[in-house]
């Protein structure tokens, strides 16, 4: 595990790699740098930083686009794998095993810091001295209601008494130079705490941290359980605690090394327009409502702060690759812990976070004597209940001869192995997030919605020595044969 402090570290290893694009060409933060991360998105180029914007220049500031992307060819999940702590050429079940080991070990504190030692304090202003507009924040979307400062930043907010501290990703949209407008849909955990100080009639101190290191967008995408905090599973993760400081107007602490640290309050009885922006399922969004209203009392930065900035829309994109990893690996936790033959999980990037893959040991016939059909009611039941499971609506259920992080094979054992007629097991009416465009208005204000699992087992169809086999490369030529192609691959005229 290679522990990354910063974004700036980050940034470091993301060029060794050569998954780093320095962009020295002027672009307007008015659509162009949006533009170019969605494109960048579309080739999985390398992760396009911006020192160059119009109206910046002189400033130092710049803007990072698709921190969390997939990558090319050789290291496809480089931008995970690096910000976990992994190689950049770890495969997708690695990270799965990465990830739920540390789950299953004991959280590690965050670890306070001197404040004068600590980079996110070189700059601070107070009060009237606040403008939120001295940074490069794109206009990303040419839907979009305004300008998005946070779209992969951490929320760090605390319960009135003081129990439970959490760390999210909700988007915030600059409504002036020292006010934003927050989506904080009231099931997420920033919801329940926000409700809590509501009760009160109190608004809710909260810190914005920007440009942090990379693990902690994957940490605050964790769907841990209610009164869990992030930062301690990042502790976990590393085997050593996040370091932090303390904020300047709020009671709480924040990253060291963050770029930016934006400080205040959201009002519990005070609104601002807020809207559209593009989410998750990949379609233009239309709407803007009134939004709660965060009051800015203090921005602290480093010199040259550099603004990560997600373009949010079609897969893949930050909230495919940083919510499916992460709600995935909670998943299989939970399924594991539940005692079922649970191999992997993997969230389908290609599918907007719509289809969970969950496979089972091939044995698990043999080991439960029970039909397909009753194991996949006992693994959407886990699934489908608690904080994790909340965004799922298909699930596709498969055996481990099965690559669930290739979508060709995925898509192949979906076609081919699930009876169109009784391949479906159904769970009508459960909590649901309200973003698919399929749900009809009470479904989607209402957050509860039927869902689905898709049984592609086999096990239970045929005997053990008469079970379909995948007629790969792998299985159909013997291992010379394999190994002559291979190795004359070149020699064929193949690059």
């Amino acid at each position: 595990m290679k522990h990354l402090r910063s974004q700036r570290e980050f940034i470091e290893a993301l060029e060794e790699i050569g998954d780093l694009q320095r962009i020295e060409e002027e672009v307007d933060w008015r659509l162009e740098i949006g533009a170019v991360i969605r494109r960048s998105y579309d080739l999985r180029a390398p992760a396009p930083l911006f020192t160059n914007i119009t109206g910046y220049q002189g400033t130092g500031f710049g803007v990072l686009g698709a921190p969390g992307a997939l990558s090319g060819p050789g290291h496809p999940l480089a931008r995970i794998a690096l910000a976990l702590g992994l190689p950049a050429e770890a495969t997708g079940p690695q990270i799965m095993e990465t990830i739920v080991a540390a789950r299953a070990r004991p959280g590690i504190a965050p670890r306070v810091v001197a404040a004068e030692t600590a980079p996110c304090k070189e700059n601070i202003a107070l009060g009237d001295d606040v403008d939120l507009l001295k940074f490069p924040t794109p206009l990303i979307h040419g839907n979009d209601g305004g300008r998005y400062i946070q779209t992969y930043g951490m929320n760090i907010a605390r319960t009135p008494d003081g129990s439970w501290t959490n760390w999210s990703v909700n988007r915030m949209m600059i409504a002036d130079k020292n006010t934003l407008g927050c989506l904080i849909p009231g099931p997420q955990h920033l919801g329940i705490i926000r409700a809590q100080w509501a009760a009160q009639r109190k608004p809710l101190p909260v810190a914005l941290a920007l440009g942090v290191e990379p693990a902690l967008p994957f940490v605050g995408g964790m769907p841990l359980p209610e009164g869990a905090d992030e930062s301690h599973f990042l502790g976990a993760l590393f085997g050593e605690g996040l370091e932090v400081v303390p904020a300047e107007t709020v009671d709480l602490m924040v990253p060291a090394t963050a770029e930016i640290v934006i400080e205040g309050h959201i009002a519990f009885d005070e609104t601002v327009l807020e809207g559209p922006m593009n989410e998750y399922p990949g379609y233009n969004a239309r709407e803007k409502s009134l939004k709660p209203v965060f009051h800015v009392s203090a921005v602290t930065h480093r010199n040259d702060a550099v603004l990560p900035v997600v373009a949010a829309g079609p897969p893949v994109e930050e909230d495919h690759t940083v919510t499916g990893t992460m709600h995935a690996a909670e998943i299989l936790y939970q399924l594991r812990e539940a005692g079922l033959p649970v191999a992997s999980a993997w969230f389908s990037f290609e599918s907007a976070m719509h289809w969970l893959i969950v496979s089972v040991r091939s044995d698990w016939h043999e080991e439960t004597a029970v039909p397909s059909t009753e194991l996949a009611r006992k693994i959407g039941e886990v699934v489908f209940t608690g904080k994790a499971g909340f965004g799922v609506p298909k699930v596709l259920l498969v055996e481990d001869d099965i690559d669930i992080t290739d979508v060709n094979d995925v898509v192949w054992a979906f076609a081919t192995r699930t009876h169109p007629e009784h391949g479906e097991v159904h769970f009508p009416a459960l909590p649901h997030v309200q973003l698919s465009v399929y749900l009809s208005e009470a479904e989607s204000h209402s957050y509860r919605a039927g869902k689905v699992l898709h049984n592609c087992l086999l096990a239970d169809l045929f005997a053990k020595e008469d079970r379909p086999v995948k007629g790969s490369f792998e299985n159909g030529w013997p291992t010379d044969i394999q190994q002559r192609v291979l190795a004359k691959w070149e020699t064929y005229g193949y690059r």
